[in-house]
């Protein structure tokens, strides 16, 4: 029985001293904490099993929705439940857990789980197929050859296969195409891109920190595009121009890896879309690197990105824009 006397200090620390954080992810998200099962999302309208657990190296236990790839700790569940800041989380599991004196939020008996006993990821297969030639004329509409899509190895998949269980298949209306980053741990890492969705377009296994087409740079060059997309990279490589791209726009990539960039390249662009999103976003990263440039398409152009904007405006056009706007850097 806790002494409450005097009232303990709320810290991260002092939750996981008394309980674990499996019973925290089991009492808020009404899930059995398993390593192979597949679950539907609480957070979204989600019609397919899309998230699941995994313990990582340094022994933290994740809710991972690949469809957003976004992570959530015990703390981070509570916070996306209740819509709170990270104080207010911890409060709110204290009291629960009738660690802290005060009125619970959910009165339902929490039950002790036993701790996960597995740190392997989720694992993505695919079964690939011949681009056919619709989805070749449809990369075509954004400069990129089959020549590229092979540089980038980027795959047609005809079946997505989830931990094991059929996950989806490709069909005319909705191709899927899959972005195949090598192995770690045996384990096939992919980002699956479904073109045609209006959400959740994406499904992956990749760490956040990685980088698309950090393995296609050149060893130097006198300008590299920070972008968004590994679309936007490989239609950057259709018009010459170097670039790659974080895994989520909102994560930006490592300092340390930045600081190597910059000394295999003269200049870096940082270019994300032009919407809000995109602009918050570089602004952030424009307040701790003020020493690389930025740039995103005007407005005017109705287009947000440069594969959108190739698309619409044709390479000529594409190429002349650029050489106005970034490539006289190259010069």
């Amino acid at each position: 029985m806790l002494d409450f006397s005097i009232e303990p200090k709320i810290t991260k620390d002092y939750i996981l001293s008394n309980i674990n954080q499996e019973t925290i992810l089991n009492y808020y998200l009404k899930l059995p904490v398993e390593s192979k099962k597949l679950f539907i999302s609480p957070f979204r309208d989600d019609k397919r099993p899309t998230c699941g657990f995994y313990k990582s190296k340094s022994g933290i236990v994740y809710f991972h929705d690949f469809a957003t790839n976004k992570h959530y700790n015990c703390f981070g569940v509570v916070m996306e439940l209740f819509g709170c800041p990270y104080y207010k989380a911890l409060k709110i599991i204290a009291k629960d857990f009738n660690l802290v004196s005060g009125e619970v939020t959910a009165k339902i008996k929490p039950i002790q789980c036993k701790e996960l006993d597995t740190k392997k990821e989720t694992q993505i297969q695919v079964k690939i197929k011949d681009f056919s030639e619709s989805e070749l004329l449809w990369w075509s509409k954004y400069g990129i050859t089959l020549d590229i899509l092979k540089k980038f190895n980027v795959y047609s998949c005809d079946t997505v296969f989830l931990n094991g269980s059929l996950y989806c298949s490709s069909t005319t209306k909705c191709p899927i195409y899959g972005y195949y980053n090598g192995k770690q741990n045996n384990i096939e890492l992919w980002r699956i891109y479904f073109p045609t969705r209006k959400s959740y377009r994406f499904l992956g296994n990749l760490s956040a920190k990685k980088i698309q087409g950090f393995r296609q740079l050149p060893n130097s060059g006198k300008l590299l595009v920070i972008t968004k997309s590994q679309k936007d990279v490989m239609c950057y490589y259709s018009l010459g121009v170097t670039a790659i791209a974080p895994n989520s726009e909102t994560i930006f990539i490592e300092e340390k890896v930045l600081n190597n960039l910059k000394t295999r390249f003269k200049y870096i662009i940082v270019h994300y879309d032009n919407d809000r999103a995109g602009k918050y976003n570089m602004a952030l990263i424009r307040h701790k690197y003020p020493e690389l440039f930025y740039f995103f398409i005007p407005n005017s152009y109705k287009a947000k990105d440069i594969s959108d904007f190739y698309k619409k405006y044709g390479r000529s056009k594409t190429i002349k824009f650029l050489n106005q706007n970034i490539l006289k850097l190259k010069r």
